[in-house]
């Protein structure tokens, strides 16, 4: 095999990361979340609370296995644009899966731990305020 042969192996076998813009990303992880019935998909956009994500994607599967499924299919999709994930979490369990795409988080969770978490409220631009726990009692006579 010359070097010419070579080089355009490795050309092929390596595939570089391509930057993708984040609302295209998200648009991505969406479909990947719907092409396998996810349930309830909602993308909160972050930009405002934080610098470290744009966007989060949020998703429920009906089982570990889907859960799994969905946070897998979202990866293969990813990679198939040329977008890597920085990390995967929680496939062991399967109870929730968080996919790291960067400036998009894709968070797959079972009913159960989306509803214990609630990361909707805990992201919101104005979450509900906490009543004061040096507030006077209200007056019962």
């Amino acid at each position: 095999m010359n070097n010419e042969e070579t080089m355009k192996q490795k050309s092929t076998a390596v595939k570089a990361t391509v930057p993708m813009k984040p609302a295209a990303l998200k648009h991505l992880a969406e479909e990947a979340l719907d092409d396998l019935k996810g349930i309830n998909i909602v993308s909160l956009d972050v930009s405002s609370l934080t610098d470290v994500m744009d966007y989060i994607v949020i998703a429920t599967g009906s089982s570990n296995r889907h859960v799994k499924s969905l946070a897998t299919n979202v990866s293969v999709e990813a990679k198939k644009q040329g977008v890597r994930p920085l990390g995967i979490e929680g496939e062991q369990a399967g109870d929730w899966v968080l996919v790291d795409l960067g400036d998009v988080v894709v968070h797959v969770m079972l009913p159960a731990t989306r509803d214990l978490y609630d990361l909707e409220r805990l992201w919101s631009e104005h979450p509900p305020q906490r009543e004061s726990a040096s507030k006077p009692a209200p007056d019962t006579e």
